[in-house]
């Protein structure tokens, strides 16, 4: 009597069922890739031939000028600006952005209004404003609104150069900080902020202890950007006499005609400042991301140490078939 096939299939297979066949991974060819490196490190060598043998660069003017007293004070001016207006920029942007999403239609309002002119005219012309406030108001006084003056003092001893400088970058920032960080909080689910009013928690203590937490991860990135646009920005500086790192160049190359030499200089010391903060910036975001991936990213020394250990290893054994398998 022969086995219906049920009763074979539930048993188990016959003998002479053939193994299936081992697969053969064959990698996928890339010559556009290898095509685009080549290009990439011809003009690469193309470059660093032209800085090294054309002599016009002057890099003996540029090394002597690199660390001369008026340049390294004018990139402490610089980084003055950059610091100090964006610590303003961020204190204003979270209270503006506060007041756009309070319930209030005035402070709402207001809040828009501002980020509107603020955003709407160029920050160099914000810069002008402020350095010729003296032509509208001689005299700045402190006290009651429509009523007698508690401190009066001359605008042209008070708003020097670069209080004008801090204030224009700095009331300038703090309305593209507002839009950064009112996206910051309404990235947070509003279920969050419901909870913690359920528990009893005031609006201020959601905001501080719930919302912003977490608005952070969608606050930090576009922040760190504008650490670095503030960076640059601040040389506009120059054009209202404050003594920053590109008017030190300026007032140096005015009298030697080394032009190109001493921006190159100042060039490279705005490139290493965005290093650092580029840095800063990466340390920050991975710090604020925690809790939202299993595992944080490596950090650049941490590739660097892994592939320094790890690249003389040898590679992992392919997986034995089927066949190889049962053999053993």
């Amino acid at each position: 009597m022969t086995t219906p096939p049920e009763s074979q299939a539930a048993g188990q297979a016959p003998a002479d069922t053939a193994p299936p066949e081992e697969i053969h991974a064959v990698s996928v060819r890339h010559p556009g890739r290898w095509v685009a490196a080549a290009v990439v490190l011809v003009l690469f060598a193309m470059l660093v031939h032209t800085l090294v043998t054309n002599s016009r660069f002057d890099w003996s003017v540029v090394w002597s000028y690199f660390t001369s007293t008026r340049v390294l004070k004018g990139l402490q001016v610089t980084i003055l600006l950059t610091v100090v207006s964006m610590a303003i920029g961020i204190a204003l942007g979270v209270i503006l952005a506060v007041m756009r999403l309070s319930a209030n239609p005035l402070l709402s309002a207001s809040s828009w209004v501002y980020i509107w002119f603020f955003r709407g005219t160029p920050v160099l012309v914000q810069l002008l404003v402020w350095f010729n406030l003296a032509f509208l108001y001689p005299k700045i006084s402190i006290g009651i609104p429509f009523g007698p003056s508690w401190l009066t003092a001359n605008a042209n001893n008070l708003i020097t150069p670069l209080a004008a400088a801090i204030l224009g970058l700095g009331l300038n920032e703090g309305a593209y900080m507002a839009e950064i960080v009112r996206a910051g909080i309404l990235s947070v689910e509003q279920g969050q902020s419901e909870a913690a009013q359920a528990l009893g928690m005031s609006r201020g203590q959601t905001l501080r202890r719930i919302v912003l937490p977490q608005a952070m991860r969608v606050i930090i990135p576009p922040t760190g950007n504008e650490t670095i646009s503030m960076l640059k920005t601040s040389s506009l500086a120059s054009v209202i006499t404050v003594t920053e790192l590109l008017y030190a160049v300026q007032l140096i190359y005015s009298v030697n005609f080394k032009t190109i030499p001493l921006l190159i200089v100042a060039s490279i010391w705005y490139l290493i400042i965005t290093s650092v903060l580029t840095a800063g910036q990466y340390y920050v975001e991975r710090y604020f991301s925690r809790g939202s991936a299993r595992e944080p990213p490596l950090t650049p020394w941490q590739r660097v140490r892994r592939y320094l250990t790890t690249w003389h290893a040898t590679p992992p054994a392919p997986p034995l078939a089927p066949q190889q398998r049962d053999a053993s």
